[in-house]
């Protein structure tokens, strides 16, 4: 009887003994992220290897309006690439290339037999015409093609007038794939085609598509454009001209996301519209902190770079409300991280329900 007196006391003991030992070391019971030990400010290794940099939120720190590449010089890099691309691509005139089919008449000299296949422009960019024989046209706008026949004719016409028309566009293409409605190849003929034309002979961007989230490939070279940032830079879409073997990707708007974690009202993926989305707007979009569990002094932004050797870690103090002002100008970039800490008495509230019910097992077999 003795022993079954004390044998419930025995075991509750050694249940608060368990519990005090499991609490001691509760980073390894937890329910999800936590910041943990991070400086307050600097540089620093993970455990895991990756390199931060890590700074409170504040005038100073604010990053200047988004990156448009991932290169962190930021919007100067963008608008000396794009001017870069729009120096490169003014064009008022078609010029000729292989594969081209051209007509050509003589109106004065009908007895110059007039070939009913129009004259191809070979690999070597030259035609056969009657006369002359062969003479260079690939490189030449249809004026200079026209001025250089007309002079080769002079040696045997006295008034030569030839007019020159392509029957055919062979050579020069461009290649439109990503969200677009009709994706595919597509032809330069008779005149310039502009950004802009180019996505309405695809059939415009698609539902899905991000118009401020294109990459133009050329020679080898990744220009990364938006329309939006075209109009802000005072660019217009339609003085972007294409060349021949140009590639546009649109981008999916699934590119353009952040993402919501920790105590917030909800957790979810936010797309960013083409007007930009403020730190201040996410924070409207998932229902503000959730005002039971969040620790307010403990919002971070994660932006990570994919190539460089580092990430950056935005620290946000929203327990002050001057701070939401800084939060309004943060402009967020596609694959931010926002994570807001719980506090301390959430995460051992969390630590006591994931203890609590082995504890109640171990009580109910004292009985």
């Amino acid at each position: 009887m003795n022993f079954l007196r004390h044998r419930k006391p025995l075991l509750t003991s050694t249940t608060l003994t368990v519990i005090i030992g499991l609490t001691s070391g509760c980073a390894s019971i937890n329910s999800g992220l936590q910041s943990g030990d991070l400086p307050p400010q600097g540089a620093f290794i993970a455990e895991n290897g990756m390199q931060f940099n890590i700074q409170p939120l504040s005038l100073g720190t604010l990053p200047s309006a988004p990156a448009y590449s991932v290169n962190r010089s930021g919007t100067t890099m963008k608008n000396a690439r794009v001017r870069e691309l729009l120096n490169s691509s003014q064009s008022n005139e078609y010029y000729l290339s292989k594969g081209d089919i051209l007509s050509i008449t003589l109106g004065d000299y009908p007895q110059i037999p007039k070939s009913d296949i129009g004259y191809p422009i070979d690999q070597q960019g030259y035609i056969q015409f009657p006369l002359i024989g062969r003479i260079k046209a690939s490189g030449l706008s249809l004026p200079q093609f026209a001025t250089q026949l007309r002079s080769q004719l002079q040696r045997y016409l006295k008034y030569p007038d030839p007019q020159v028309q392509v029957l055919k566009y062979r050579s020069n293409n461009f290649f439109i794939d990503g969200a677009v409605r009709q994706p595919g190849e597509f032809s330069i003929e008779d005149r310039p085609v502009s950004l802009y034309t180019a996505l309405s002979m695809a059939g415009s961007v698609g539902p899905e598509g991000d118009s401020n989230n294109l990459v133009l490939t050329r020679n080898g070279n990744n220009y990364e454009l938006g329309l939006l940032d075209l109009q802000n830079m005072g660019i217009s879409a339609s003085k972007i001209f294409l060349k021949d073997g140009d590639s546009i990707h649109v981008n999916s708007r699934d590119r353009n996301k952040i993402y919501v974690l920790g105590e917030f009202g909800s957790v979810k993926p936010i797309e960013i519209p083409e007007q930009g989305l403020s730190l201040t707007q996410v924070l409207g979009e998932v229902q503000g902190l959730d005002s039971r569990t969040a620790d307010a002094a403990k919002l971070y932004v994660i932006r990570d770079y994919g190539h460089a050797s580092y990430t950056d870690i935005y620290h946000a103090n929203l327990q002050s409300v001057t701070n939401l002002a800084l939060a309004n100008r943060f402009e967020m970039q596609p694959g931010d991280i926002v994570y807001v800490d719980p506090t301390g008495l959430t995460r051992w509230n969390r630590v006591l329900s994931s203890i609590l019910p082995s504890a109640s097992a171990l009580d109910r077999y004292a009985f």
